[in-house]
């Protein structure tokens, strides 16, 4: 599904990604564990084009396709989606309206006519219920008033209306008590499919209790370093990075 080949990438003149290499196959969970400035977030957002960031060299395939050379807004269509680590408010626009034109745009994009407006509707109950969504929350502006777990489980609900492909979680965890944890990551693996997949950037090992990863990989310097099954996660959160630096400088 995704596969990259020694991605470099900059941002204001500073290379912060130095040879990314990682394949994902459909139907898997990869974490992306590192301290902060490893480059866990600019990995996520080249991934979805975001201009501030300039890719040196490397490639990006995403089912076939050269990532690379779309638009943010085609790497959306394709079935690319972006959790971001702080949602941001989005004052005017009420949510029903913000998906409502999110679909219908991905739609067009695949030659598909318009979702009815009853059809539409329902949907977002049934997908509201997946994620434990208040129905008036659904009904406000994007984001604007919510807490911060309110925040990460429209960012779900988003999801299961948009049924990506692969589906990017940056830092979701962050901010989170233990119950709104759960009731996101609960509401994800819901939403999970033999055919979507996932990349699940963290410091911590308590999200992935919940979400089962196949594979962890360790992000350090703007490559990954380690790669290893969800023990890798329990080692880091005992152990910290510090054996992971050893150990690479050692080899």
């Amino acid at each position: 599904m995704l596969e990259i080949k020694d991605l470099h990438a900059s941002i204001n003149g500073k290379e912060i990604l130095k040879g990314i290499n990682l394949t994902v196959n459909p139907g898997e969970i990869h974490a992306l564990m590192g301290q902060n400035g490893a480059g866990k977030s600019t990995l996520s957002n080249v991934l979805v084009g975001n201009p501030a960031y300039e890719v040196t060299s490397g490639s990006v395939t995403f089912n076939g396709k050269d990532l690379l050379a779309m638009k943010p807004e085609e790497r959306a269509h394709e079935g690319l989606f972006l959790s971001f680590q702080q949602p941001v408010e989005i004052p005017g626009v009420s949510m029903v309206n913000f998906m409502r034109a999110a679909i219908n745009g991905k739609r067009k994009y695949h030659g598909m006519e318009p979702m009815s407006a009853g059809d539409f509707l329902k949907m977002m109950r049934e997908k509201r219920k997946v994620v434990e969504l208040d129905s008036k929350l659904a009904n406000r502006s994007v984001n604007e008033g919510f807490s911060g777990g309110e925040k990460k489980r429209n960012e779900i609900f988003q999801m299961a209306m948009l049924e990506p492909k692969l589906s990017i979680l940056d830092e979701t965890d962050s901010g989170l008590d233990v119950d709104a944890l759960r009731i996101v990551a609960e509401g994800f693996n819901k939403l999970r499919t033999p055919e979507t997949s996932a990349l699940v950037i963290t410091h911590y090992q308590r999200l992935l209790d919940y979400l089962k990863p196949d594979v962890v990989h360790v992000l350090l310097g703007g490559r990954i370093v380690k790669s290893g099954g969800p023990e890798l996660a329990v080692e880091i959160e005992n152990k910290g990075f510090d054996w992971i630096k050893a150990e690479t400088s050692a080899v």
